[in-house]
């Protein structure tokens, strides 16, 4: 019964969040230490006390999650002693799961996604666009929603629900769109813009040079890529050239579970804060075994459960 470490993506961050790790683990204040040293600015205070505000911008939010997450794991294998047989995450998650499989170190972790962060808010607002889910459609209906409006699929969370992204026209118009083709949700998201989509060509463009300058390594246990939804290449370059492409491609959510399922995983433990990841597992396939681990309560929780 093999057991896969998921990461959670962005959206997922509250003020508070690993406060409570920090404060029971010397390890865990460690992290939040160092990473305000590697960044240069307060990312400890920020996640412990917000605001809110500040802790959406994509530059805070995406290393936040990541540290947050990374003490979770962190402490689960301290407390579990259990070893996982695989690593996924959700489109910055996918970089805390390289980091859990040796690809790639803490801190190298941290600078990729401050600068990744950075590069995709200047993309959303040099052109603005948004988000739209989409709640059960067939694919025959998601083909025509996306001809008629000019949307692309940005995530594929399940076989009924996918996130789509487009400019603020297009958004608009999918909504309407959605009703005229008898589609059952549409829900416009409050995003900062068009992630995983070509509306993030510049910010592809200005992270290749920064992952030029990184290490990266061999993943210790497969990690699977939310763009071909299987395991990645045992060859760093290639794992590069798939986290640019993730950037702009969409993020096939529902593939990485079904991957980690052919590998033999039954078991998935969320870190990080919320249970996004939990949930959309559950939805995917009823009979797996899902725990999230987002604070001390929640791991004692996840530690029997699992």
């Amino acid at each position: 019964m093999g057991k896969c470490c998921v990461f959670a993506g962005q959206g997922a961050q509250v003020p508070g969040m690993g406060r409570d790790f920090a404060e029971a683990d010397a390890e865990a204040m460690e992290f939040f230490d160092k990473a305000n040293a590697v960044l240069g600015f307060d990312l400890k205070k920020t996640c412990f006390e917000g605001p809110a505000e500040e802790l959406t911008k994509s530059n805070v939010c995406q290393p936040a999650i990541f540290v947050t997450s990374y003490a979770a794991y962190t402490a689960f294998l301290k407390k579990t002693g259990a070893s996982f047989d695989c690593a996924a995450g959700l489109s910055l998650g996918e970089w805390g799961a390289l980091c859990a499989a040796g690809v790639l170190d803490f801190d190298s972790t941290l600078k990729v996604l401050e600068a990744r962060g950075r590069f995709m808010q200047e993309a959303c607002e040099a052109a603005p666009s948004g988000m739209i889910a989409i709640v059960g459609a067939t694919p025959a209906q998601l083909d025509e929603l996306c001809t008629k409006t000019g949307c692309t699929v940005a995530n594929v969370n399940s076989a009924a629900q996918q996130v789509l992204s487009g400019s603020k026209d297009a958004i608009a118009s999918a909504a309407a769109v959605a009703k005229e083709l008898g589609i059952r949700r549409a829900i416009p998201l409050a995003t900062a813009g068009a992630f995983h989509s070509p509306f993030m060509q510049p910010a592809r463009e200005k992270l290749a040079p920064v992952l030029d300058g990184v290490t990266f390594a061999a993943p210790k246990f497969p990690v699977l890529s939310n763009v071909t939804g299987k395991p990645h290449s045992s060859d760093p370059g290639e794992i590069k050239a798939m986290m640019l492409e993730q950037v702009t491609g969409t993020t096939n959510w529902a593939a990485d579970v079904a991957a980690a399922k052919e590998l033999g995983c039954t078991t998935f433990v969320e870190f990080g804060p919320g249970k996004v990841l939990s949930g959309l597992i559950a939805k995917i396939d009823a009979s797996l075994v899902t725990a999230n681990v987002a604070d001390l309560a929640s791991l004692a929780a996840a530690a029997e459960r699992v």
